[in-house]
């Protein structure tokens, strides 16, 4: 076949999927288009980009997912292929069929294959046609709570509800009994319906305690496939991967083998092209079940790459252009391990829930053998509520597992984020935790180990906020002299060199206040050269990240970066008005439905108000029984943080 021109790339896509893509792209020679929503006009892919093509619009649906403007966007820049990154419009067939159908070149599977795996009941009945074991489950038309209900009884609890065209972790919910089973298929369908357009489910027994192992393929137009090894992805929280690591600890090759060849077989039957993987679950006896085929490339392909040597993109370039897969099965590399940690901004303290915001303080370890980072986003971006919240991931390679353990802990501790909560503390223990230094990996790792991953919020002591009263004191401007560069006092390098002998401070973190007063004869041996806050006391030497920026102080205290700011006291006295018995709203987010009303009376648990925020539903749930007061909200109505949604009483 003849070899298919490109010279121009637009990636369908945001994020830091987008930046990667264009990264590679742009090393082949290839120019590259961005796409953004009205809110992303400023977003590092669109920076990044050679020309970009404004989408309009906020919410997916008015943006990343529309077709028309997609395509639109490709012939008016000048675009000869499609990259659709993952999520969004990725395993859509119909995606696949228009730019077909343009005159355009997608960068993933036909629209064929699309339909047979993107479809998880039609991937199941494949798979079980071609003698892959399944997961017992039903995976048909019929759509209704009854025929579910009827499944779950029929496959035993706890079961697990998934969106048929899904991935990600949205439309996914486990049920343990059968009287959550309708709320939470409700829930699930319109998760779906919101991420990928469609909203039919399928359900299966929810095995315990298995392993996430998934295979790596590729395949070109010449009816070559082969596959790249495989990942352990088993560390999930709300079926969202955390940590991703290949090769799978512990497999054998024979193991290795079987599962290779087995999604090479499913990709062949269904006529695949391109990067696609193959997700098993693994349980304790070493046998292996299919659960689905994702049709595109996945968040954690790095580790593949670093385990191989290979550009997973570079490949799907030049497949699509026609050219074959460069080394056949024996030749594929496996050379050391590597790990992959998702950088999110989430409050782990608060379930996990999504944190938006203004990135205050972003920055990135320094490149390094075995170090990788990709990432969306700056200093100063904004996370908005409108799209995931993964502003990148952190990716080690090692000569072994242990060395690249040890190098993604040392990777994590270089990287500091502050103006949005993160998941950045939570990551570094569950790299740390003893169990998984000892591979002893499964999905329910981190419910298991729940106590240890998510302490409770340490308090700021005393030795905080001296830290702090430290830190102000040494870099405001007062404290040096400007006539004389070469003066010694012309520099923050100690407390006791030069300071009044006496300071009051009124400093404020979060909630908490505090007023100090530091004494020149009482305070320890302190210096604040560039970001370090070095403190020496009774002998002993500790250095602290300390970043001024105008009138705050980002401090780092026990793993965490605080924002600390002064106060006046006089214009501090709190006008506190909280509502007596009102429920607010967690994040900002869209209401999608209101199921109470004023004068209903509510038990303990009763739904009150379902919100939406990065495309995941959050339930907003009464504490104790009551009657509902008043509605401050609205289907369909944008709220922020704190914002008072109903009361209560």
């Amino acid at each position: 076949m003849s070899i298919q021109h490109i010279d121009t790339l637009l990636v369908a896509n945001r994020g830091e999927i987008a930046c990667r893509v264009m990264r590679t792209a742009k090393a082949m020679g290839l120019r590259t288009v961005a796409v953004h929503s009205a809110i992303d006009h400023n977003a590092l892919h669109v920076r990044e980009a050679d020309c970009s093509v404004d989408l309009g619009g906020a919410k997916p649906a008015e943006s990343y997912l529309r077709i028309d403007a997609l395509i639109a966007a490709a012939k008016a820049s000048g675009a000869q292929a499609i990259h659709p990154g993952y999520g969004f419009l990725s395993e859509n067939a119909g995606f696949a069929r228009a730019i077909e159908a343009a005159g355009l070149i997608f960068l993933g599977p036909p629209a064929s294959a699309i339909d047979a795996m993107g479809s998880k009941s039609a991937a199941k009945a494949l798979m079980e046609a071609a003698g892959v074991p399944l997961v017992p489950g039903f995976h048909g038309e019929e759509q209704d709570a009854a025929t579910f209900l009827e499944a779950a009884e029929r496959i035993g609890y706890p079961v697990l509800l998934k969106a048929t065209a899904g991935g990600g972790g949205k439309g996914m919910k486990v049920v343990e009994q059968a009287s959550e089973l309708a709320e939470a298929l409700a829930s699930a369908q319109r998760e779906a319906q919101s991420s990928f357009g469609d909203s039919r489910m399928l359900i299966e027994k929810y095995v315990l305690k298995p392993r996430h192992v998934e295979i790596q393929v590729f395949a070109d137009q010449h009816g070559n496939c082969l596959y790249l090894n495989e990942r352990d992805c088993s560390i999930q929280r709300r079926h969202q991967k955390v940590v991703e690591e290949a090769p799978a600890p512990g497999l054998s090759p024979e193991l290795r083998r079987a599962m290779g060849e087995a999604a090479v077989k499913a990709a062949q039957a269904i006529g695949y092209v391109g990067a696609g993987t193959v997700e098993f679950l693994l349980d304790e006896r070493g046998e292996f079940f299919f659960m689905e085929m994702n049709t595109r490339l996945q968040v954690e392909h790095p580790v593949t790459e670093a385990i191989t040597g290979l550009d997973l993109v570079a490949w799907q370039i030049r497949v699509a252009r026609g050219e074959a897969l460069p080394i056949t099965q024996e030749q594929v590399p496996l050379i050391g391990h590597a790990i992959e940690v998702r950088l999110y901004a989430e409050d782990p303290d608060n379930d996990f829930l999504p944190s938006t915001g203004t990135l205050a303080l972003y920055r990135e370890p320094a490149a390094g053998e075995g170090r990788r980072v990709d990432s969306g986003v700056q200093q100063g971006d904004e996370v908005s509520p409108f799209y995931d919240p993964m502003l990148g991931k952190l990716i080690a390679w090692g000569a072994d597992r242990e060395e690249a353990r040890l190098r993604l802990l040392a990777i994590l501790a270089q990287t500091h984020v502050a103006g949005v909560r993160t998941n950045l503390s939570f990551l570094t223990r569950v790299l740390a935790h003893p169990a998984f230094a000892n591979c002893e990996l499964d999905t329910g790792f981190i419910p298991r180990h729940q106590a240890q991953l998510l302490p409770p919020v340490a308090e700021l002591d005393a030795n905080f906020w001296e830290l702090a009263s430290l830190a102000f004191a040494l870099s405001e401007p007062a404290t040096q002299r400007s006539d004389d560069a070469y003066s010694p006092w012309a520099s923050n390098n100690g407390w006791r060199a030069g300071l009044p002998s006496e300071i009051d401070m009124h400093l404020a973190c979060g909630d908490a206040q505090q007023v100090l007063r530091l004494r020149n004869s009482s305070a320890p041996d302190a210096v604040l050269q560039g970001d370090s806050l070095t403190v020496v006391r009774d002998g002993v030497r500790q250095s602290h990240l300390a970043i001024r920026s105008g009138d705050a102080l980002y401090l780092q205290w026990q793993g965490e970066i605080h924002r600390v700011s002064k106060v006046d006291p006089i214009a501090a006295v709190e006008a506190s008005h909280n509502q007596h018995g009102g429920f607010t709203a967690p994040m900002n987010g869209s209401i999608v439905r209101v199921l109470v009303e004023p004068g209903q009376s509510v038990e303990a648990g009763t739904t009150l108000v379902v919100l939406e925020a990065m495309k995941m539903e959050h339930s907003i749930r009464a504490a104790e029984a009551g009657v509902v007061k008043a509605l401050f909200c609205a289907e369909g109505e944008m709220v922020k943080e704190g914002t008072v949604l109903v009361e209560l009483e």
